[in-house]
């Protein structure tokens, strides 16, 4: 039966026919191994065409040049050797009914030349980029002629690989640095003029087209409208298009608007959770107006109500949802079995860009199956063997475990002590530029009902009333309790009070007036109660003793926290350590030093606050270890290889004992959820 749903049907790209209108857009999430697409880069893929997209893009900039060094784990469309490897990936992914294409593009300046091959950062002009800071070598004849070369060279092997084609990178990269009267400046033949700007990019669609022929797909991904004085306005933009539209050089436009040279810009073109939902619609509706090509986009479309009005409304032809399909790589089959309240949300944390930076992979905040299909599944298939498993705790730690439980036929009971679930999240949620983020425990609390598992809220659990349940396994998600200063070394005079980053957060404690703000944990949590204090017009210092703000946070993330300090004139002071507070006058004084010497200042506030992350809330495990068969250890080999837990320290124990989450130590949403799935998968 053909489905009216505008998002099922099918469109015909060319030669190619799609099976439905969802894509995930070209994007580096940084699983290359030696600048190769292999089984974790594939895998990842083929999970999306198994969960029904239309079309996979593949390598956010595979670059086409050795003296485009990858920035963010790149593909190396440059080496012949990439062709099996993308043959392998791209067979796969048809075999699930999925069309299968890949970006290539040549970073120019938005790279930084000490890595690789070390050889020197190019662009047009030599105009620094302030994201990645190397100041290029201006691009010479003979550099254009060999990069039009290779940028066929690497269509030729995108061809052989399988792919049903590509599109080319314009927004930052050296394509539209060319184009941009910002970034080029020349007053040669390659500058000066829109068609001399234009006569790079040109000639490089045109060498592509001679070396892969009609019948190969290609686009561009092209920012039409920069968003900057000076720079490629829309009406300009759509001229570029048409240049290129023309000469039937390209097949298709992935419409960006915006700039990407720092990092506040990048996260308007990307925009993260607190920001306006699918900013560039109408934009993107006026370029499908004035073009005959197919017009695609992906920019905060993470819900599918959204997505279905961008192809009902005719904004688009086909409607990314990239970092949606990292939260749930099976969303569009989802929709197709009418099972779109299961779709696990994209919350818009961005930790999946951030995470490339801070560690050279892409990762979900809460899907850690994403990128590990090798070893963790998306979908969790039953247990041969029914048990009785206990979880205390429902945190994101402790509702994924009952989830997972669930889903492998369990009976699963999770005990709660506070009247809701959440355990962190809903502080974090309390800043309301992070509510969002609640998705994470609704999803989970819907799949508990969906699955039949009892939570038991306002219920403290004691030792005696797990016993009591009889259970074959316990799982301890019980989380952490803020730590206090005077535990990290703060000497606390007087009876002086420092509140913490929860009290905040939690409006328990209200700070106004002059406030004094230590962060010695780096996280959301510290600046999200800063930015409350700021917001709530108090005069408000910052104070760390790292050598940037929020240190373990990524640069997505950290641009809205310091747009919000700038915007209250926040005070920040950095490679500062809180030493000491005492009462005095009805005030306090504080006192910072340095780790770099010896020398003290003293600050007089009328209140402090402190973020030192948290301790473990362990009462409970301890109390349970004694009776249990592992003692609470775990087979930390068969965690990481994916196999049972089988410990036994104790053979007159009843039940097996676990503890994760932030009950272990102080850490993050990724590593709670990760810490359930990979444990209780195998039990």
């Amino acid at each position: 039966m053909q489905s009216n749903d505008p998002l099922l049907q099918p469109f015909q790209l060319k030669h190619l026919t799609l099976r439905n209108r969802v894509f995930s857009s070209s994007h580096e999430p940084a699983y290359s191994e030696d600048g190769m697409p292999k089984d974790r880069y594939r895998l990842y893929h083929v999970e999306k065409a198994k969960g029904g997209v239309g079309m996979t893009m593949t390598a956010g900039s595979a670059v086409v040049s050795p003296d485009s060094p990858p920035a963010f784990g790149n593909l190396h469309a440059y080496s012949d050797e990439i062709v099996p490897w993308l043959r392998r990936l791209t067979d796969d992914v048809h075999e699930h009914g999925a069309a299968c294409m890949i970006q290539i593009t040549h970073l120019g300046r938005r790279t930084g030349w000490g890595q690789d091959d070390w050889l020197p950062v190019l662009a047009p002009s030599p105009l620094r980029e302030p994201a990645h800071r190397a100041i290029p070598k201006q691009a010479e004849d003979w550099d254009i002629e060999r990069i039009i070369g290779e940028f066929a060279d690497a269509a030729e092997r995108m061809k052989a690989g399988g792919m049903d084609g590509l599109e080319l990178e314009a927004y930052g990269h050296l394509f539209d640095q060319f184009w941009s009267p910002l970034t080029n400046t020349r007053d040669d033949e390659w500058g000066g003029s829109l068609e001399n700007r234009m006569r790079f990019p040109l000639e490089v669609l045109r060498a592509i087209r001679r070396r892969v022929g009609a019948d190969f797909l290609v686009g561009i991904r092209a920012a039409l409208d920069e968003v900057l004085p000076g720079g490629i306005d829309a009406p300009t933009g759509l001229e570029i298009l048409q240049m290129m539209e023309a000469e039937g050089l390209i097949d298709f436009v992935n419409v960006i608007r915006g700039h990407i040279a720092k990092e506040p810009d990048l996260a308007e073109v990307i925009p993260i959770h607190g920001m306006r939902s699918a900013p560039h619609l109408d934009f993107c509706g006026e370029v499908r107006r004035h073009t005959g090509l197919a017009v695609m986009h992906a920019a905060k479309i993470d819900d599918v109500a959204t997505a279905r009005h961008a192809i009902a409304e005719g904004k688009l032809d086909l409607v990314g949802m990239t970092r949606a399909q990292i939260a749930d790589p099976h969303l569009v089959r989802k929709i197709l079995e009418g099972r779109e309240s299961e779709i696990r949300p994209c919350v818009g944390a961005t930790y999946c860009l951030d995470r490339i930076y801070a560690a050279g992979e892409a990762l979900c905040i809460h899907n850690a199956a994403t990128s590990r299909e090798a070893e963790l599944p998306h979908e969790i298939p039953a247990s041969a063997v029914r048990r009785r498993v206990v979880v205390v705790g429902a945190g994101p730690a402790g509702l994924e475990a009952a989830r997972v439980a669930g889903e492998r036929g369990h009976q699963v009971t999770v005990l709660e002590a506070m009247p809701w679930a959440g355990g962190q999240i809903p502080l974090a949620a309390r800043n309301p530029r992070r509510r969002d983020l609640q998705g994470i425990i609704d999803w989970r609390v819907s799949e508990l009902e969906r699955l039949g598992v009892e939570v038991r809220y306002d219920t403290f659990a004691e030792a005696a009333d797990v016993l009591a349940m009889q259970p074959d396994v316990v799982i301890i998600a019980t989380g952490g309790l803020p730590r206090t200063a005077d535990e990290d070394g703060v000497s606390v005079e007087g009876g002086a009070s420092i509140a913490t980053s929860w009290d905040v957060l939690g409006g328990d404690v209200v700070p106004r007036g002059e406030v004094l703000f230590y962060d010695d944990n780096g996280t959301h949590s510290a600046l999200s109660a800063a930015e409350m204090i700021a917001r709530s017009g108090a005069a408000l210092e910052l104070v760390t003793p790292e050598r940037m703000l929020g240190i373990e946070i990524g640069g997505m993330n950290h641009t809205p926290y310091a747009r919000a300090f700038n915007e209250t004139d926040t005070r920040v002071t950095l490679n500062q350590r809180l030493l000491s507070v005492r009462p005095e006058g009805g005030r306090l004084v504080a006192v910072i030093g340095s780790d770099h010497s010896s020398h003290t200042v003293t600050r007089v506030v009328d209140a402090v606050v402190s973020d030192h992350g948290t301790s473990a809330n362990d009462g409970l495990y301890f109390e349970l270890k004694g009776g249990s068969s592992n003692l609470g250890a775990v087979d930390y080999m068969a965690l990481t290889e994916g196999r049972p837990q089988t410990v036994v320290r104790n053979p007159e124990g009843t039940y097996q004992l676990f503890r994760i989450g932030d009950a272990v130590a102080s850490r993050n949403i990724h590593a709670a959820v990760y810490d359930a799935l990979r444990l209780v998968k195998d039990l």
